[in-house]
């Protein structure tokens, strides 16, 4: 299995509404957990056009969810 769609929190297809679930995959929950980390200490002023910071942010939380995969192993 490609580490990059193993599910993080894996459970019977029948406790889902879409019976081809399995769930939020790993390298999503991981990415979100980095992003979440990048965006702890992070003050933008009202009215910042953040547009490409964000998509930075975004790039940037997966090569770290990326790095933790391969950390895994």
């Amino acid at each position: 299995m490609d580490p990059k769609s193993i599910p993080a929190f894996p459970v019977s297809s029948d406790n889902y509404a879409n019976p081809n679930s399995t769930g939020m995959d790993l390298r999503d929950y991981f990415a979100a957990k980095a992003m979440h980390q990048f965006l702890t200490g992070a003050v933008l002023p009202v009215g910042f056009d953040a547009t490409e910071q964000l998509a930075m942010l975004a790039e940037r939380s997966y090569e770290m969810a990326d790095a933790m995969l391969a950390a895994r192993g």
